[in-house]
């Protein structure tokens, strides 16, 4: 097996050897250099850990998730069927997240051989049409964010498009994707599947909301969303308090609970709505972040925001809003301001922000998650220091 700019070779060997239950669980990180770094991690109290895989810590401190060799197997065999094929993956995300440690390990079990593209300038078109360009079979995936297929579509190349077309799938997780991204995507003939999971189910494990063969889906009394089957981890290494918190085992399944509320339809088709510390109580008033920031979206200019709510003296808590313009220029930003006391602030009424910071795009992750804490704090300083 080869790779591009990164070499995955290490990764692959210790992979391999983790896989076949002889060596100890492996944990890809980034080194300091901007390379891999390879980690051989003992997991006491763990039977058959194959991989450690810290969660991405946008809201807190990172966990340390075990994923045994049953788990990634049965993860693979169902990514498989549901992509009706095992072929040729495209690299694109960094390797110590899920979704791309989860790259390496689909060609493992299909014994294909996985490209690495050059991430050492950040996510840019040309680097992803220059990888892809190099994949040699005919059935052909990769897993993406959003906010990587939206630059990928934002005038594309010939070149793009013809690459991105050749895809059997292209797996789009890791953070919600707006219809109008879905649209985009499907008018210009790029095969897409929405993925729903997190390091604690191996990754995605509800494709267009519908889950993996072996996959169980339920809803808690509180409206949280539970996922079960033999892809959940085994929890979290010297956590286990926290494991015990977030694991469960009824009738003979081992469920997770997530932090997102979510609704599944007469077919058992699950629809996320949001997280479950979405809700802010402002002046008295339940507000759904995930909704107002779905309102702020549809404005003209708008490319992306992330709405949280601030300790207020006034409120208890005030909302506070995160935007990404699509013309970051002071010019644009003026105009923007202008707009939002003149028309859009007093049209959204209760729904308005108290606090806003227009900017050039979201504060990121480096696996292409929006860095909810990082937005928080400055958001939190802004409304303070009003």
């Amino acid at each position: 097996m080869t790779s591009g700019a990164v070499n995955i070779e290490p990764a692959l060997t210790a992979l391999a050897a983790a896989l076949r239950g002889e060596g100890p669980a492996v944990e890809l990180c980034a080194a300091r250099d901007g390379g891999l770094a390879v980690g051989l991690v003992e997991t006491p109290g763990f039977e058959d850990a194959a991989v450690v895989v810290r969660t991405s810590g946008s809201t807190g401190t990172p966990k340390a998730t075990v994923l045994t060799l049953d788990a990634l197997a049965a993860s693979s065999m169902a990514t498989a069927q549901a992509l009706r094929g095992e072929g040729q993956w495209l690299l694109a995300l960094p390797l110590q997240y899920v979704a791309g440690v989860q790259v390496l390990v689909r060609s493992l079990f299909a014994g294909t051989r996985p490209w690495a593209m050059d991430l050492s300038g950040g996510f840019t078109p040309e680097a992803f049409t220059a990888a892809a360009l190099e994949l040699t079979d005919k059935i052909r995936f990769t897993s993406l964010v959003p906010t990587q297929l939206r630059r990928l579509l934002d005038s594309p190349s010939a070149d793009t498009l013809a690459v991105l077309r050749r895809f059997n799938a292209i797996l789009l997780g890791g953070a919600p994707a707006s219809a109008e991204l879905l649209a985009a995507a499907r008018g210009a003939g790029v095969r897409v599947v929405t993925t729903y999971g997190s390091a604690e189910t191996c990754g995605g494990c509800v494709y267009d909301g519908v889950p993996l063969d072996g996959v169980e889906v339920k809803l808690g009394g509180d409206g949280r969303i539970l996922l079960g089957g033999a892809i959940i981890a085994a929890g979290y290494l010297d956590s286990p308090e926290l494991t015990e918190d977030t694991f469960v085992e009824e009738d003979g399944v081992r469920w997770y609970r997530t932090t997102d509320l979510g609704a599944l339809d007469a077919d058992g088709r699950l629809t996320v709505l949001g997280r479950a510390d979405d809700v802010v109580i402002t002046g008295g008033l339940k507000v759904s972040a995930a909704h107002v920031q779905a309102e702020l979206e549809k404005l003209d200019g708008v490319l992306a925001a992330f709405v949280a709510g601030v300790p207020s003296s006034e409120w208890g808590q005030a909302l506070a809003a995160y935007i990404a313009l699509a013309d970051s220029s002071p010019e644009g930003i003026e105009a923007f301001t202008a707009r939002w006391h003149e028309s859009w602030g007093p049209a959204l009424g209760q729904l308005a922000p108290k606090t806003v910071l227009p900017a050039a795009g979201l504060l990121m992750l480096p696996n292409g998650k929006p860095d909810r804490l990082g937005m928080t704090v400055l958001l939190d300083s802004l409304h303070q220091g009003k």
